[in-house]
């Protein structure tokens, strides 16, 4: 089964982040991608109140009609990775806070499953800047495998990559793909980005299909790229050059049974001495 990774360098202009992201999804279907992946914030990268203006109220805004008419014109599987949504409104500004949304679309146009992020980044880097993603957003509460022609997929954005129980939850649950649509930080994803990747896939023995955001966003925020696909062994079998592009892999079930025939590590699993 092929599928695809998209990398984007998004920015404060929503029409033109649609633009390359339907461009580079078109250059996938050209290679045979029956399912594509696009990163984190994949319509919109901006300043707290640009995310709030730009912010979409689900099935009504342009990122989430673009993706769905984009998978019914061409018959492909997309992970919208993530649109910040609207759902509820605080009693004032200050308190009302978005989702982080990855939605999974059919190759008819329909919503399949969405996801909201259940770990915010909330974080003082020394050698960056501090970052608070829960002044801009709520977390999520849930976490989301669905079943597809292709088996059972799971969801997941960005920082959620640290909780590794969140993937073996996903795992236990009978996921064979986990998503991890990122916007990792530079400072962070030059040392753990590729490693947590590998890590996860190795232990839980699933494909992992990573799209990323690469470059500069706005004066004091770029992001890390290496867009990837990695296989349940731990091997990279896909990975993006650093800049705006898009990488497919093949991905073989037959090799994913193999590696789990071998290496029973879920059988061995012992469900009862962990509380998940």
């Amino acid at each position: 089964m092929l599928v695809a990774a998209v990398q984007l360098t998004s920015k404060a202009n929503k029409k033109k982040n649609l633009a390359v992201a339907t461009a580079l999804m078109l250059r996938a279907v050209r290679q045979g991608a029956e399912l594509i992946a696009l990163p984190e914030y994949f319509s919109f990268i901006g300043a707290k109140p640009e995310m709030f203006k730009e912010a979409e109220r689900s099935k009504d805004g342009a990122a989430y009609r673009m993706v769905r008419e984009f998978a019914k014109a061409h018959g492909v599987y997309i992970l919208a990775g993530s649109i910040p949504t609207i759902t509820e409104k605080g009693s004032d500004k200050k308190s009302t806070r978005l989702l982080n949304r990855s939605i999974l679309f059919n190759p008819s146009g329909e919503e399949v499953v969405s996801y909201d992020k259940i770990h915010l980044f909330d974080s003082d880097l020394e050698e960056t800047r501090a970052y608070r993603e829960s002044e801009t957003f709520r977390p999520g509460g849930e976490l989301r495998v669905v079943d597809t022609p292709f088996g059972k997929v799971g969801l997941s954005v960005c920082y959620d990559l640290r909780f590794p129980e969140l993937y073996r939850s996903m795992t236990l649950k009978g996921a064979r793909i986990i998503f991890v649509p990122a916007a990792f930080t530079e400072y962070t994803g030059k040392d753990h980005w590729l490693a947590l990747l590998k890590a996860r896939a190795i232990e839980n023995q699933v494909f992992i299909i990573a799209p990323a955001q690469f470059g500069k966003h706005a004066e004091k925020k770029s992001s890390y790229g290496k867009s990837c696909v990695i296989d349940p062994w731990g091997n990279i079998i896909a990975l993006a050059p650093d800049c705006e592009t898009v990488i497919v892999a093949d991905i073989d079930f037959k090799f994913l049974a193999k590696v789990r025939k071998e290496l029973p590590v879920l059988k061995h699993y012992r469900k009862d001495l962990f509380q998940l």
